[in-house]
């Protein structure tokens, strides 16, 4: 049974994801947004333990609080990334272009991949490859929860913006179209920002996909 716990932080509000696998009280911690230390004690209120840290892609507001995370765990727990988003994570995840500067946290040392399965305990998650956004943005889909993970793919009633660098509105739509309205019509989808939505819903009302 897989457990999600959102955490909305940061300047410009992003979701972070705690999940775990109860049966193994094994959590991976998706895009932790901001301030590390509050995501590490609310796996620890919980009696879960990190061991993952799952990028969706690397812009700064999904990655400004793995440092704090990794920090936190002995031994430090391995970073997750496309390396098509790679050089966006070298250069701060984008955060000088906003005036601003963070530290991304550990190097990524796991390259996803589109098609790749992850575990987390006795559960199973694909990794899909969904550009449009950032070059290397993948969302994690977990069929025994009914989940995806979809980072700024897809919002309740909107998409992620494509005018940053590495961004492409046609591929964007593509991305959408092959790896988000493929999934089953009741998948709760879990965006970047704002409310969860359903595959459902988004394909009969989100004014981008008509």
């Amino acid at each position: 049974m897989l457990t999600i716990h959102s955490l909305t932080l940061g300047p410009v509000q992003t979701n972070a994801y705690l999940v775990a696998d109860e049966a193994s009280r094994t959590a991976a911690v998706i895009d932790p947004a901001w301030d590390g230390a509050r995501i590490v004690e609310a796996a620890r209120r919980r009696g879960w333990r990190i061991a993952h840290i799952w990028l969706t892609h690397a812009h700064f507001d999904h990655l400004g609080g793995a440092g704090a995370v990794s920090d936190a765990i002995n031994p430090p727990v391995p970073v997750a990334l496309h390396p098509a988003d790679y050089p966006l994570w070298r250069v701060e995840g984008g955060a000088p272009l906003f005036g601003m500067h963070i530290d991304p946290g550990p190097e990524p040392t796991i390259e996803l991949y589109h098609g790749q399965t992850l575990h987390l305990g006795e559960t199973v998650f694909e990794v899909r490859h969904a550009p449009g956004h950032t070059p290397g943005h993948v969302l994690f889909y977990c069929p025994q929860a009914g989940a995806a993970f979809v980072g700024d793919v897809i919002f309740r009633g909107s998409i992620g913006r494509t005018d940053l660098p590495g961004g492409d509105y046609a591929t964007l739509l593509e991305s959408i179209r092959t790896q988000v309205l493929t999934l089953p019509e009741a998948t709760r989808l879990y965006p970047g920002h704002g409310p969860a939505t359903t595959v459902a819903e988004e394909r009969r009302s989100n004014p981008f996909l008509r």
